[in-house]
C-alpha cells in the first residue's frame, strides 16, 4: 500500500495529539510489546542552581513517565 507522506504525517500527529489529550486528562496509555505511558506527581522541593550555587525553589510539578513493555526490552538485550 502506498501512502503519501502528507497522509501520514497526518496520522501520527493525530495518534500523538490523542495520546496528549489522554495523559492531560490523568489516562494511563499502554502500547502492546512497546510501553506504557503515565503522568506522575512530582513534589516541590530546594534544588541548587548549578551556575550560581545558589538555593532555589523547584516547584511541584507532573511529568510524563514511560515505562518500557518487556517485548521491547528483551529484544534490545538479546540483539
Amino acid at each position: 500500500m502506498d501512502l503519501p507522506i502528507r497522509k501520514a504525517e497526518e496520522i501520527v500527529d493525530k495518534v500523538f495529539d490523542t495520546m496528549s489529550k489522554a495523559l492531560i486528562a490523568g489516562d494511563r496509555i499502554e502500547i502492546r510489546g512497546f510501553g506504557s505511558f503515565t503522568v506522575r506527581q512530582y513534589d516541590s522541593y530546594t534544588g541548587r542552581n548549578p551556575g550560581t550555587g545558589e538555593k532555589a525553589i523547584v516547584e511541584a510539578k507532573m511529568l510524563p513517565f514511560f515505562k518500557v513493555g518487556q517485548s521491547l526490552r528483551d529484544g534490545l538485550n538479546n540483539s
